[in-house]
């Protein structure tokens, strides 16, 4: 039998995130087991006449290849798939590992190849180039991380997933238009006194066109103005190791001094290009049915009363010159169960231990945005 939820998911991610048109092709990239919501898919592109192809990767073979890979074989990977995804009009791609941690023996260089000469160049072009969306899929691995039983967490991710966006995309214009005016931003909480401008840099609105789960509005920081301290009491998975505690020190924009429970392997990945040491992404979550980290960043980036600050590339809507093979997103949540905090834009509280206070934002708070 069908599930329902999952029919619905199908066609909000064809209909409503990639808006798929007849004769369109769609790419959809199923990293994991995930024949059923696959099929789904392709029950739906084809409904809306356009023409699917599928890619099915499992991780473990994704570990091997970087285990070994040379740069003439990633070169080549990416100028073949740079070329398949050149002729995709979208593209929807399904995160389903089994274990989060697998890649987390591939040696650091490698995996910094890996991402650098192959996965790199191929987002280049998907991201710009095509209607794209990501994805999770619910499995006992997920349900582990976000310590719920499966059952559970199923339940909790089709009604996460299966959220109404396009109410939330009409409650996030206030903040949009209130980012695009705003110049000073300044960040405090346990461990965190942060400052920077955001002036000239457009706020982009996140409501299930890239991501689902989604919830967030970003921009980014003017690259040289950051300055101060961040520590982010979230969890951070980066390349199949999760970080702790990260604390983060700036002067003129770049981290000139960063710990974690890794300080060593931290660094390493701060060290890929001089791009990595620089803020590509300033966001702030408001996704009301995501209380808590689960070690995944489709989730976490989005946890209500949250933000996320991002060394690494910027993204082309909200471009502030970063480049780099990396983009990290950190998250740090202010509600007060998790030690409170404030955001200040030009001297005015905005958002006080996560919840939005200005008047014209309080839309975005959780009992607003939920069903």
């Amino acid at each position: 039998m069908k599930d329902p939820r999952l029919e619905e998911l199908a066609r909000n991610l064809v209909t409503y995130s990639v808006r798929v048109q007849p004769g369109e092709n769609v790419l959809i990239h199923a990293i994991g087991h995930t024949p059923e919501l696959v099929e789904a898919l392709v029950r739906e592109i084809y409904r809306a006449k356009g023409n699917p192809f599928v890619q099915l990767i499992d991780p473990r073979i994704k570990r091997e290849l970087a285990m070994q890979c040379t740069e003439e074989q990633l070169m080549l990977m990416a100028e073949s798939e740079t070329a398949l995804m050149r002729k995709m009009d979208a593209y929807i791609g399904i995160r389903a590992a089994d274990n989060i941690n697998e890649l987390a023996d591939v040696p650091a260089d490698r995996m910094s190849m890996f991402s650098r000469l192959y996965e790199r160049p191929v987002l280049n072009v998907r991201v710009p180039e095509t209607k794209w969306v990501v994805l999770r899929y619910p499995n006992p691995s997920m349900a582990q991380l976000a310590n719920m039983s499966t059952d559970a967490f199923e339940q909790f991710y089709f009604r996460v997933c299966n959220l109404d966006y396009s109410k939330m995309n009409e409650a996030m214009d206030s903040l949009v238009e209130l980012m695009n005016r705003t110049d000073r931003v300044r960040i405090v909480g346990p461990g965190t006194d942060l400052s920077f401008s955001i002036k000239d840099i457009p706020a982009v609105k996140c409501a299930g066109l890239r991501n689902i789960p989604d919830g967030e509005v970003y921009t980014a920081p003017v690259r040289d103005s950051v300055q101060g301290v961040i520590t982010h009491n979230a969890p951070t998975p980066y390349n199949g190791f999760t970080f702790e505690q990260v604390c983060l020190h700036f002067e003129q924009g770049r981290i000139v001094k960063a710990t974690a429970n890794d300080t060593e392997r931290l660094n390493a990945i701060l060290d890929t290009d001089e791009g990595a040491r620089y803020i590509g992404e300033f966001a702030i979550g408001v996704n009301p049915y995501i209380q808590n980290p689960m070690k995944d960043i489709l989730f976490d980036e989005k946890i209500d009363g949250s933000f996320h600050f991002t060394p690494g590339q910027c993204y082309k809507e909200a471009y502030n010159g970063n480049q780099s093979s990396v983009h990290w997103d950190m998250v740090s949540i202010q509600r007060p169960e998790w030690g409170g905090g404030e955001i200040w834009f030009d001297d005015v509280l905005i958002r006080k231990d996560g919840r939005f206070v200005l008047p014209e934002l309080t839309c975005l708070n959780p009992e607003n945005l939920g069903s």
